[in-house]
């Protein structure tokens, strides 16, 4: 396993930011993962289902937004969080031109991700793994940030606790059911942030996205 740090540009405006990429020895794929909007990149939970996943043969390509790198209290705007995600994209592709590309995020991270395939149609990525997918804001049930969803080309797979304060599961399952390219994976008990008591959390996770994964690339 091969796990190396390094400076991911940006843009001339935006600048840079920190990223790290974890490879298996024998690894099906990459996945472009993005943070939530309360911690970066190194944060425990980025940092453990990385790992997890690479004993599974998934590598991980982990960056951090630039409110982040800069400590900023608020998350950055879309258009800044799309062009930091092109980034992330594109540099992957460039060090692991063999391997197939997936994206993915935890909450906010997801919400971006899934944001920015809808606008730019990267016909690169094979599919998008929502880490909690953050439907509404916490006592506020809507569905009005699924819209953009309806315009995403690529399968989606979402794991999404059945106590999530950001998507209650009588919204976020309909919402799923009714994407044709969606699958819904219920992780029981857990919250947005995937505790659930003594439950191993980060195992359901990896579980999920491997066997999903697989039926993805037919492996």
């Amino acid at each position: 396993m091969t796990t190396k740090s390094l400076v991911l540009p940006v843009s001339a405006e935006t600048g840079n930011v920190s990223a790290e990429y974890i490879l298996p020895e024998d690894c099906s794929c990459i996945i472009v993962l993005a943070h939530g909007a309360g911690a970066g990149m190194n944060h425990t939970f980025m940092i453990t289902l990385s790992n997890a996943l690479a004993l599974k043969g998934i590598g991980t390509f982990r960056f951090n937004f630039p409110f982040m790198e800069k400590k900023k209290p608020r998350p950055d705007t879309p258009a800044v969080a799309h062009e930091t995600i092109a980034a992330a994209i594109a540099k992957a592709q460039q060090l692991f031109p063999s391997l197939p590309l997936f994206i993915a995020g935890k909450s906010f991270g997801g919400r971006m991700s899934s944001q920015y395939l809808s606008e730019y149609k990267n016909a690169a990525v094979k599919g998008i793994i929502f880490y909690g997918f953050p439907l509404h804001p916490a006592g506020k049930p809507s569905t009005d940030r699924a819209e953009h969803l309806k315009l995403v080309k690529q399968p989606m797979l979402f794991l999404q606790g059945t106590k999530g304060a950001l998507a209650t599961w009588e919204l976020v399952a309909p919402v799923c059911k009714s994407l044709k390219r969606a699958s819904l994976v219920k992780i029981e008990g857990a919250d947005h942030s995937f505790k659930a008591g003594k439950t191993d959390t980060i195992a359901l996770l990896v579980a999920a996205t491997e066997e999903w994964i697989k039926k993805k690339l037919k492996l």
